[in-house]
Protein backbone atom coordinates (compact mmCIF):
# COMPACT_ATOMS: atom_id res chain seq x y z
CA UNK A 1 0.00 0.00 0.00
CA UNK A 2 2.86 2.63 1.01
CA UNK A 3 4.48 1.38 -2.09
CA UNK A 4 1.64 2.32 -4.47
CA UNK A 5 1.02 5.04 -2.86
CA UNK A 6 4.64 6.53 -3.24
CA UNK A 7 4.21 5.57 -6.85
CA UNK A 8 1.35 7.50 -7.80
CA UNK A 9 2.99 10.38 -5.41
CA UNK A 10 5.95 10.37 -7.56
CA UNK A 11 3.53 10.20 -10.89
CA UNK A 12 1.42 13.08 -9.87
CA UNK A 13 4.82 15.49 -9.22
CA UNK A 14 4.75 16.75 -12.83
CA UNK A 15 1.03 17.82 -12.50
CA UNK A 16 2.29 19.79 -9.55
CA UNK A 17 5.39 21.59 -11.15
CA UNK A 18 3.55 22.88 -13.50
CA UNK A 19 0.11 24.30 -11.89
CA UNK A 20 -0.85 27.03 -10.93
CA UNK A 21 2.41 29.48 -11.35
CA UNK A 22 4.45 28.06 -13.80
CA UNK A 23 1.75 27.40 -15.75
CA UNK A 24 0.87 31.14 -15.37
CA UNK A 25 4.09 32.16 -16.26
CA UNK A 26 4.62 29.40 -19.60
CA UNK A 27 1.19 30.96 -20.91
CA UNK A 28 2.56 35.03 -20.16
CA UNK A 29 5.92 34.00 -22.09
CA UNK A 30 3.55 33.04 -24.76
CA UNK A 31 1.82 35.73 -24.72
CA UNK A 32 4.54 37.71 -25.03
CA UNK A 33 6.85 39.25 -28.14
CA UNK A 34 10.58 39.35 -26.76
CA UNK A 35 12.23 42.68 -28.47
CA UNK A 36 15.62 42.79 -27.74
CA UNK A 37 17.36 46.27 -27.95
CA UNK A 38 21.29 46.54 -29.64
CA UNK A 39 22.80 49.81 -28.07
CA UNK A 40 26.37 51.03 -26.62
CA UNK A 41 25.46 52.43 -23.60
CA UNK A 42 28.74 51.96 -22.75
CA UNK A 43 32.09 53.05 -24.54
CA UNK A 44 32.75 56.13 -27.19
CA UNK A 45 28.89 56.53 -28.69
CA UNK A 46 27.25 55.47 -25.13
CA UNK A 47 25.64 59.07 -25.19
CA UNK A 48 23.80 58.70 -28.69
CA UNK A 49 23.09 54.63 -27.62
CA UNK A 50 21.23 56.04 -24.41
CA UNK A 51 19.06 58.69 -26.57
CA UNK A 52 18.26 55.74 -29.13
CA UNK A 53 17.13 53.09 -26.50
CA UNK A 54 15.03 56.12 -25.05
CA UNK A 55 13.05 56.42 -28.43
CA UNK A 56 12.58 52.71 -29.07
CA UNK A 57 11.29 51.73 -25.26
CA UNK A 58 8.87 54.60 -25.13
CA UNK A 59 7.43 53.42 -28.58
CA UNK A 60 6.97 50.06 -27.51
CA UNK A 61 5.68 51.56 -24.33
CA UNK A 62 3.35 53.59 -25.86
CA UNK A 63 2.18 50.44 -28.07
CA UNK A 64 1.86 47.93 -25.77
CA UNK A 65 0.68 45.37 -27.26
CA UNK A 66 0.89 44.14 -31.14
CA UNK A 67 -0.56 41.28 -32.92
CA UNK A 68 -2.93 40.24 -29.51
CA UNK A 69 0.71 39.65 -27.62
CA UNK A 70 2.33 41.96 -24.94
CA UNK A 71 5.68 43.87 -26.00
CA UNK A 72 8.42 42.83 -23.70
CA UNK A 73 11.59 44.81 -24.51
CA UNK A 74 15.17 43.21 -23.33
CA UNK A 75 18.16 46.07 -23.59
CA UNK A 76 21.92 44.53 -24.55
CA UNK A 77 24.46 46.66 -24.30
CA UNK A 78 26.94 45.94 -27.14
CA UNK A 79 29.62 48.31 -25.57
CA UNK A 80 30.55 49.60 -29.04
CA UNK A 81 31.82 46.47 -29.76
CA UNK A 82 30.57 44.65 -33.09
CA UNK A 83 31.79 41.30 -31.31
CA UNK A 84 30.29 41.92 -28.65
CA UNK A 85 27.05 42.62 -29.75
CA UNK A 86 27.38 39.54 -31.78
CA UNK A 87 28.09 37.09 -29.30
CA UNK A 88 24.60 38.38 -27.05
CA UNK A 89 22.72 38.03 -30.35
CA UNK A 90 23.63 34.72 -30.79
CA UNK A 91 22.89 34.69 -27.07
CA UNK A 92 19.90 35.43 -27.13
CA UNK A 93 18.49 33.98 -30.21
CA UNK A 94 20.18 30.13 -29.40
CA UNK A 95 19.22 30.33 -25.31
CA UNK A 96 16.08 32.36 -25.02
CA UNK A 97 14.64 32.10 -28.55
CA UNK A 98 14.90 35.52 -29.32
CA UNK A 99 13.98 36.50 -33.02
CA UNK A 100 12.89 40.41 -33.18
CA UNK A 101 15.67 42.92 -32.99
CA UNK A 102 15.69 46.61 -33.40
CA UNK A 103 19.10 48.94 -32.98
CA UNK A 104 22.58 49.70 -33.31
CA UNK A 105 24.41 52.06 -32.77
CA UNK A 106 27.19 52.56 -35.23
CA UNK A 107 27.65 51.08 -38.93
CA UNK A 108 30.53 48.17 -37.90
CA UNK A 109 27.87 47.09 -35.23
CA UNK A 110 24.71 46.77 -37.28
CA UNK A 111 26.18 45.06 -40.24
CA UNK A 112 28.17 42.69 -38.02
CA UNK A 113 24.38 42.09 -36.06
CA UNK A 114 22.48 42.05 -39.61
CA UNK A 115 24.88 38.62 -40.32
CA UNK A 116 24.13 37.25 -37.29
CA UNK A 117 20.19 37.73 -37.16
CA UNK A 118 20.16 36.45 -40.88
CA UNK A 119 21.90 33.39 -40.07
CA UNK A 120 19.35 32.58 -37.15
CA UNK A 121 16.48 33.24 -39.14
CA UNK A 122 14.86 36.31 -37.11
CA UNK A 123 14.23 40.07 -38.17
CA UNK A 124 16.40 43.39 -37.47
CA UNK A 125 15.64 46.95 -38.04
CA UNK A 126 18.51 48.89 -37.44
CA UNK A 127 19.40 52.91 -37.99
CA UNK A 128 22.93 52.14 -39.38
CA UNK A 129 24.31 54.15 -42.35
CA UNK A 130 26.31 52.34 -44.11
CA UNK A 131 25.97 51.95 -47.79
CA UNK A 132 26.67 48.32 -47.40
CA UNK A 133 23.89 47.17 -45.29
CA UNK A 134 20.82 47.30 -47.55
CA UNK A 135 23.64 47.13 -50.23
CA UNK A 136 25.91 44.08 -51.05
CA UNK A 137 25.71 43.13 -47.74
CA UNK A 138 21.19 43.09 -47.74
CA UNK A 139 19.72 40.11 -47.05
CA UNK A 140 15.70 39.41 -46.19
CA UNK A 141 15.74 39.86 -42.40
CA UNK A 142 17.47 43.53 -42.49
CA UNK A 143 16.23 46.36 -42.86
CA UNK A 144 17.07 50.19 -42.31
CA UNK A 145 15.12 53.41 -41.30
CA UNK A 146 17.22 55.74 -41.65
CA UNK A 147 19.23 56.80 -45.22
CA UNK A 148 21.80 55.14 -46.49
CA UNK A 149 25.43 57.30 -46.75
CA UNK A 150 24.47 58.18 -50.79
CA UNK A 151 21.31 59.54 -49.71
CA UNK A 152 22.50 61.35 -47.16
CA UNK A 153 25.40 63.33 -49.00
CA UNK A 154 23.36 63.63 -52.32
CA UNK A 155 21.08 65.00 -50.62
CA UNK A 156 23.36 67.47 -48.50
CA UNK A 157 26.04 68.12 -51.21
CA UNK A 158 24.27 68.76 -54.55
CA UNK A 159 22.25 71.34 -53.00
CA UNK A 160 25.21 72.93 -51.46
CA UNK A 161 26.87 72.69 -54.54
CA UNK A 162 23.61 74.45 -56.03
CA UNK A 163 23.82 77.10 -53.69
CA UNK A 164 27.41 78.30 -53.67
CA UNK A 165 28.40 77.79 -57.73
CA UNK A 166 31.77 79.53 -56.85
CA UNK A 167 32.65 77.18 -54.24
CA UNK A 168 35.25 75.39 -56.07
CA UNK A 169 37.61 73.26 -53.76
CA UNK A 170 36.20 70.80 -50.96
CA UNK A 171 38.37 69.35 -48.22
CA UNK A 172 36.97 66.63 -45.90
CA UNK A 173 37.59 65.23 -42.47
CA UNK A 174 36.87 61.89 -41.72
CA UNK A 175 36.32 59.40 -39.22
CA UNK A 176 38.54 55.73 -40.06
CA UNK A 177 35.45 53.62 -39.33
CA UNK A 178 32.95 52.29 -41.91
CA UNK A 179 30.74 54.87 -41.80
CA UNK A 180 32.88 57.84 -42.31
CA UNK A 181 34.83 55.76 -45.54
CA UNK A 182 31.12 55.32 -47.16
CA UNK A 183 30.67 58.65 -46.88
CA UNK A 184 33.92 59.75 -48.09
CA UNK A 185 33.55 57.41 -51.13
CA UNK A 186 30.44 59.25 -51.79
CA UNK A 187 31.60 63.02 -51.19
CA UNK A 188 34.92 62.09 -53.81
CA UNK A 189 32.14 60.93 -56.63
CA UNK A 190 30.09 63.92 -56.22
CA UNK A 191 32.39 66.09 -56.37
CA UNK A 192 34.13 64.05 -59.48
CA UNK A 193 30.86 64.50 -61.76
CA UNK A 194 30.52 67.83 -60.82
CA UNK A 195 34.22 68.81 -61.54
CA UNK A 196 34.85 69.77 -58.35
CA UNK A 197 38.18 70.04 -56.52
CA UNK A 198 38.96 67.61 -53.79
CA UNK A 199 41.92 69.22 -52.45
CA UNK A 200 42.43 67.02 -49.51
CA UNK A 201 41.28 64.34 -46.72
CA UNK A 202 42.57 64.24 -43.39
CA UNK A 203 41.51 60.95 -41.47
CA UNK A 204 40.91 60.51 -37.78
CA UNK A 205 40.23 57.25 -35.56
CA UNK A 206 37.10 56.54 -33.43
CA UNK A 207 38.88 57.47 -30.08
CA UNK A 208 40.24 60.94 -31.15
CA UNK A 209 39.39 64.03 -29.50
CA UNK A 210 42.13 66.36 -30.53
CA UNK A 211 41.68 67.76 -34.07
CA UNK A 212 43.78 70.83 -34.41
CA UNK A 213 46.50 69.52 -36.52
CA UNK A 214 43.72 67.87 -39.10
CA UNK A 215 42.12 71.52 -39.30
CA UNK A 216 45.27 73.48 -39.93
CA UNK A 217 46.30 71.06 -42.51
CA UNK A 218 42.51 71.54 -44.08
CA UNK A 219 43.38 75.78 -43.57
CA UNK A 220 46.55 75.29 -45.64
CA UNK A 221 44.98 73.55 -48.44
CA UNK A 222 42.41 76.90 -48.88
CA UNK A 223 39.25 75.13 -49.58
CA UNK A 224 35.75 76.86 -49.94
CA UNK A 225 33.58 73.80 -47.88
CA UNK A 226 35.26 71.66 -45.33
CA UNK A 227 33.36 68.45 -45.15
CA UNK A 228 33.33 66.41 -42.04
CA UNK A 229 32.15 62.85 -42.80
CA UNK A 230 31.97 61.53 -39.11
CA UNK A 231 29.21 60.83 -36.61
CA UNK A 232 28.49 61.79 -32.73
CA UNK A 233 30.59 63.77 -30.30
CA UNK A 234 33.77 63.37 -33.08
CA UNK A 235 31.03 65.93 -35.30
CA UNK A 236 30.60 68.25 -32.69
CA UNK A 237 34.75 68.33 -31.46
CA UNK A 238 35.37 69.40 -34.87
CA UNK A 239 32.88 72.16 -35.63
CA UNK A 240 34.21 73.43 -32.35
CA UNK A 241 38.02 73.65 -33.14
CA UNK A 242 37.28 74.80 -36.66
CA UNK A 243 35.61 77.55 -35.28
CA UNK A 244 38.35 78.40 -32.99
CA UNK A 245 40.62 78.57 -35.59
CA UNK A 246 38.75 80.98 -37.52
CA UNK A 247 37.69 78.82 -40.49
CA UNK A 248 34.28 79.47 -40.58
CA UNK A 249 34.92 83.33 -41.13
CA UNK A 250 35.91 82.36 -45.33
CA UNK A 251 34.60 78.10 -45.27
CA UNK A 252 31.35 77.08 -45.42
CA UNK A 253 30.96 73.84 -43.26
CA UNK A 254 29.10 70.95 -43.47
CA UNK A 255 28.41 68.09 -41.29
CA UNK A 256 27.35 65.36 -43.46
CA UNK A 257 25.36 63.42 -41.30
CA UNK A 258 24.26 64.89 -37.64
CA UNK A 259 22.05 63.93 -35.23
CA UNK A 260 20.30 67.31 -35.07
CA UNK A 261 18.45 69.19 -31.94
CA UNK A 262 20.62 67.49 -29.13
CA UNK A 263 23.73 68.64 -31.00
CA UNK A 264 22.92 72.11 -31.92
CA UNK A 265 21.82 72.27 -27.96
CA UNK A 266 25.64 70.71 -27.45
CA UNK A 267 27.09 73.38 -29.96
CA UNK A 268 24.80 76.72 -28.94
CA UNK A 269 23.17 79.02 -31.49
CA UNK A 270 26.72 81.01 -31.88
CA UNK A 271 28.55 77.72 -33.24
CA UNK A 272 25.68 76.70 -35.34
CA UNK A 273 24.93 79.77 -37.06
CA UNK A 274 25.82 79.37 -40.71
CA UNK A 275 26.93 75.75 -40.69
CA UNK A 276 25.50 73.02 -42.86
CA UNK A 277 23.88 70.03 -41.25
CA UNK A 278 22.65 66.94 -42.21
CA UNK A 279 19.70 65.12 -40.46
CA UNK A 280 17.18 62.45 -40.84
CA UNK A 281 15.01 64.27 -38.66
CA UNK A 282 13.67 67.27 -37.70
CA UNK A 283 11.09 68.22 -35.26
CA UNK A 284 9.70 71.55 -37.19
CA UNK A 285 8.51 69.28 -39.98
CA UNK A 286 4.85 68.65 -38.89
CA UNK A 287 3.61 65.53 -40.40
CA UNK A 288 0.89 63.33 -38.51
CA UNK A 289 3.76 60.36 -37.43
CA UNK A 290 5.94 63.45 -36.31
CA UNK A 291 3.13 64.12 -33.98
CA UNK A 292 3.00 60.96 -32.58
CA UNK A 293 6.42 61.18 -31.52
CA UNK A 294 6.22 64.02 -30.43
CA UNK A 295 3.24 63.31 -27.95
CA UNK A 296 5.40 60.72 -26.58
CA UNK A 297 8.32 62.20 -26.46
CA UNK A 298 6.96 65.63 -24.41
CA UNK A 299 4.61 62.68 -22.40
CA UNK A 300 8.23 61.52 -20.69
CA UNK A 301 10.84 64.77 -21.74
CA UNK A 302 8.35 68.02 -21.23
CA UNK A 303 10.79 68.74 -24.73
CA UNK A 304 10.54 68.35 -28.39
CA UNK A 305 11.92 64.91 -29.79
CA UNK A 306 15.57 64.40 -30.93
CA UNK A 307 16.42 62.95 -34.29
CA UNK A 308 17.90 59.98 -31.68
CA UNK A 309 15.00 60.35 -30.05
CA UNK A 310 12.68 59.91 -33.22
CA UNK A 311 15.28 56.99 -34.98
CA UNK A 312 14.45 55.03 -32.11
CA UNK A 313 11.16 55.32 -31.83
CA UNK A 314 11.17 54.77 -35.82
CA UNK A 315 12.66 51.46 -35.96
CA UNK A 316 10.29 49.81 -33.66
CA UNK A 317 7.43 51.47 -34.47
CA UNK A 318 8.54 50.14 -37.96
CA UNK A 319 8.24 46.20 -36.24
CA UNK A 320 5.21 46.86 -34.83
CA UNK A 321 3.71 47.99 -37.78
CA UNK A 322 4.94 44.42 -39.25
CA UNK A 323 3.61 42.80 -36.76
CA UNK A 324 -0.02 44.63 -37.14
CA UNK A 325 -0.15 43.51 -41.14
CA UNK A 326 1.02 40.32 -40.42
CA UNK A 327 -1.24 39.76 -37.46
CA UNK A 328 1.40 37.31 -36.24
CA UNK A 329 5.04 37.50 -35.15
CA UNK A 330 5.97 34.74 -37.75
CA UNK A 331 9.05 36.13 -38.78
CA UNK A 332 8.97 35.21 -42.26
CA UNK A 333 5.15 36.69 -42.00
CA UNK A 334 6.50 40.12 -40.74
CA UNK A 335 9.16 40.16 -43.33
CA UNK A 336 6.27 39.75 -46.43
CA UNK A 337 3.86 42.23 -44.56
CA UNK A 338 7.14 44.95 -44.35
CA UNK A 339 7.95 44.21 -47.54
CA UNK A 340 6.74 47.61 -49.83
CA UNK A 341 4.73 48.36 -46.67
CA UNK A 342 3.32 52.22 -46.70
CA UNK A 343 3.00 53.93 -43.18
CA UNK A 344 3.32 57.47 -41.40
CA UNK A 345 6.24 57.13 -40.06
CA UNK A 346 8.11 60.32 -38.16
CA UNK A 347 8.86 62.15 -41.59
CA UNK A 348 5.86 61.99 -43.26
CA UNK A 349 4.51 59.27 -45.34
CA UNK A 350 7.73 56.63 -45.57
CA UNK A 351 7.81 53.15 -47.77
CA UNK A 352 9.64 50.09 -47.59
CA UNK A 353 11.14 49.07 -50.94
CA UNK A 354 10.91 45.56 -51.02
CA UNK A 355 14.13 45.41 -53.01
CA UNK A 356 16.54 46.07 -50.64
CA UNK A 357 14.31 46.55 -47.47
CA UNK A 358 15.39 50.21 -47.72
CA UNK A 359 12.61 52.76 -46.55
CA UNK A 360 12.10 55.76 -48.74
CA UNK A 361 11.83 59.22 -46.35
CA UNK A 362 12.91 62.40 -46.90
CA UNK A 363 16.78 63.46 -45.34
CA UNK A 364 17.33 67.18 -44.14
CA UNK A 365 19.89 69.97 -44.96
CA UNK A 366 20.04 72.49 -42.39
CA UNK A 367 21.55 75.80 -41.51
CA UNK A 368 22.17 77.02 -38.29
CA UNK A 369 20.04 80.47 -37.50
CA UNK A 370 21.43 83.25 -35.61
CA UNK A 371 20.38 83.55 -32.14
CA UNK A 372 18.28 86.55 -32.55
CA UNK A 373 16.48 85.46 -35.33
CA UNK A 374 15.57 81.76 -33.60
CA UNK A 375 11.48 81.72 -32.87
CA UNK A 376 12.25 79.39 -29.37
CA UNK A 377 14.48 77.87 -27.39
CA UNK A 378 14.55 74.73 -30.06
CA UNK A 379 14.59 76.47 -33.25
CA UNK A 380 18.15 76.58 -34.17
CA UNK A 381 17.95 75.89 -38.09
CA UNK A 382 16.12 75.81 -40.85
CA UNK A 383 15.42 73.59 -43.77
CA UNK A 384 17.42 74.49 -46.74
CA UNK A 385 16.00 70.92 -48.76
CA UNK A 386 14.21 67.98 -48.12
CA UNK A 387 15.31 65.32 -50.75
CA UNK A 388 14.98 61.76 -50.77
CA UNK A 389 18.01 61.19 -53.18
CA UNK A 390 18.31 56.55 -53.32
CA UNK A 391 20.24 54.79 -55.56
CA UNK A 392 17.85 52.72 -58.01
CA UNK A 393 17.31 49.13 -56.68
CA UNK A 394 19.84 47.81 -59.40
CA UNK A 395 22.53 50.10 -58.55
CA UNK A 396 22.70 49.36 -54.98
CA UNK A 397 24.51 45.74 -55.25
CA UNK A 398 21.92 44.36 -53.01
CA UNK A 399 21.18 40.55 -54.20
CA UNK A 400 18.80 38.99 -51.93
CA UNK A 401 18.88 35.92 -50.53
Amino acid sequence: MKRRMLLKSIAMTPIALTSPSLLRAARSAEDAIEIAGIYSMSGTFANVGSLLNDGSRWALEMYGTAAGKKLNYNLMDDRGDPGEAVRKVQEAMTQRGVKHFIGCTNSAIGLAVQKEVYANEGIYIHIAGADESTGKDCNKSNFRWPVASYSAVNATVRPLIEKFPDAKNWYTITGQYVFGESLLTNVKQVLEEKNLNHVGNSYHSISDREYSGYIATAMAAQPDVLVLCNFGNQTLDVIRQAISYGMKSNTKILAVWSTGLDQFRALGPENCEDIYFGCNFWHGIDTPGGRVVAETVKAKTGDVPTYLHAGGFAIAQLLVEGFKKAGTTDVPAVIKALEGLKYQGPTGEEEVRAQDHQVIKDYYLLVGKAKAAMKDPNDFADVVAATKAFLPPDKTGCKMG
